[in-house]
């Protein structure tokens, strides 16, 4: 069985990890250009839609 002592330790060292883990994701997020995202998904849905608009359409039977 573990110790009281040894629980607490281990306890406060997974702590630290996760703050430790958490302000790198935090720097990581910060440095990121905030638009750049909204700029990929725009320009797929312009991609998108061109294609749709060029795709041959199928003949229609009268």
């Amino acid at each position: 069985m573990i110790n009281a002592q040894t629980h607490l330790a281990l306890h406060r060292l997974r702590a630290a990890d996760l703050r430790a883990e958490a302000d790198a994701h935090r720097l990581a997020a910060a440095s990121r250009v905030p638009g750049e995202l909204r700029t990929r998904l725009g320009w797929t849905l312009v991609e998108v839609g061109l294609r749709l608009a060029s795709a041959p359409r199928p003949a229609v039977a009268s």
